[in-house]
């Protein structure tokens, strides 16, 4: 019941999405066939809706899957360096090949990404892996640092500007024929839903998972794979967003608990439902102007990740 909740209010936020904007869009001129109003309604109100509910269930769901496999709560692609080692793949391709196509550049960031988070996972090895705050902390370290080295390099071979491009997310560039790459990440839910039996059982350690049959190396490296794939979509596409991978996951995991198979939708949902919720505010804020979504996600998240940090701590 309280998951078709969820589905019934993302999918009143779903349709608001779709008439809010620069551009009054009415349900009358639409059906009676106004060829500007269908034109901004399918060109980019369509695919930035879409981009948005991909973008927010992915991110989740990969917050999700980094939290099980390294057992901290504070874990996502953007604590453990994922996002900003996919950044530096994608520098790597402005710098040596600058006409490539998309799919080259989504190889080389999830390549980058995949390589920083198993960096990141054998760090943590070296680490007291009871401090739950130790490991996002370094991991915010680590992904500066890969940062630090994306923004040198950018700046000489005065790539500053092509790479800003990538450090916000910004969904009011998403337009027809921009976006359909993020259709990658429906597969991936799909396969993540297969194993989510074998990621709830890594969350409880390599110990317990080789007890119970799982192969534990394996499935961190192939829970690796799949987030650093979806990232790297999520980034080539919209950008970073910040916060969205922490907070959704452990909001879910407070209400419905800790086993992947039977929250990984409601994380999905909720995903969307924040990011579409932070879009639609930065949308009418300052209207007819709009800011960055990740601006709004940034400031919500980090008032909810401040909440969530003090009741993890006090528990």
């Amino acid at each position: 019941m309280k998951k078709m909740g969820l589905f019934l209010l993302l999918f009143l936020l779903t349709l608001l999405s779709l008439f809010v904007g620069v551009k009054d869009l009415s349900f009358v001129n639409l059906f009676v066939g106004n060829s500007e109003e269908k034109l901004v309604f399918f060109a980019t109100r369509i695919p930035r809706t879409i981009s948005l509910l991909l973008a927010g269930s992915t991110l989740s769901i990969c917050g999700l899957i980094m939290q099980h496999l390294t057992q901290n709560k504070f874990v996502s692609p953007t604590t453990a360096g994922t996002m900003d080692s996919a950044r530096l793949g994608i520098l790597v391709v402005m710098l040596f090949l600058p006409n490539a196509p998309l799919s080259v550049r989504s190889l080389v960031a999830f390549l980058f990404a995949f390589i920083g988070t198993m960096v990141f996972l054998a760090l943590t090895k070296l680490l007291p892996a009871r401090n739950q705050l130790m490991l996002p902390l370094i991991g915010v370290m680590f992904g500066n640092i890969i940062g630090s080295i994306a923004t040198f390099f950018a700046y000489q071979f005065q790539l500053v500007q092509n790479m800003s491009s990538w450090l916000q997310g910004n969904f009011s560039t998403v337009m027809k024929g921009s976006y359909e790459l993020l259709y990658l990440t429906i597969p991936l839910f799909v396969v993540i839903y297969l194993f989510a039996y074998q990621f709830t059982i890594v969350g409880f350690g390599e110990d317990l998972a080789t007890n119970l049959g799982v192969n534990y190396r394996w499935m961190q490296i192939f829970g690796v794979g799949l987030v650093a794939l979806a990232s790297a979509v999520v980034l080539i596409m919209v950008g970073s967003i910040p916060f969205l991978g922490v907070v959704i996951p452990n909001l879910v995991s407070l209400i419905y608990g800790d086993n992947i198979k039977n929250t990984l939708s409601i994380t999905a949902i909720s995903g969307s439902l924040f990011l579409v919720s932070c879009d639609i505010i930065a949308r009418v804020i300052i209207a007819p102007y709009e800011v960055p979504v990740s601006v709004v996600v940034g400031v919500l998240g980090s008032i909810l990740f401040v909440i969530l940090l003090t009741r993890r701590t006090n528990a």
